[in-house]
């Protein structure tokens, strides 16, 4: 298994995630916001998906996790997640946060834990994620992050 190579994406690279991103029907209209920081992973073999994080501070947010559909089911997700929280300790990070509608089950078996909404910090509950993509069903959940 070759190593994932995290690539930071410049706004004129984003197009790519966007197309990924509303073929698995998640948000892309605030992809060139400030404060978001996007990378595209790939494998050795081909691009295998991407993921961002977003704000600044040791609060932020996960956000557009995507594995690229041709390349499911071979456990990228998983190590896209530890290539994020990775890039996020080293920013120092201490907590990462989330929305999902579709996976609650996938992201529980990454050791996040779900969380109520009204427990988020001022900066999480004030994204744009929070106020205005995600519905107010998506499953909040959380995960303080650990040095190796």
């Amino acid at each position: 298994m070759s190593a994932l190579v995290a690539t930071t994406l410049e706004a004129a690279a984003i197009d790519g995630m966007a197309q990924a991103l509303a073929a698995a029907g998640l948000p892309t209209a605030d992809l060139l916001h400030p404060g978001r920081i996007f990378y595209r992973f790939d494998d050795g073999a081909a691009a295998a998906g991407y993921a961002g994080l977003e704000g600044d501070g040791a609060d932020r947010l996960l956000r557009s996790l995507v594995v690229l559909h041709d390349r499911r089911g071979a456990g990228l997700g998983r190590r896209i997640i530890a290539a994020v929280e990775r890039e996020a300790l080293t920013l120092g990070v201490r907590r990462l946060h989330l929305l999902t509608t579709t996976a609650a089950p996938f992201f529980r078996a990454c050791r996040y834990v779900e969380a109520d909404r009204a427990s988020a910090p001022a900066a999480i509950a004030g994204s744009t994620e929070f106020t205005a993509l995600c519905p107010a069903s998506a499953s909040y959940f959380v995960k303080t992050l650990e040095a190796a």
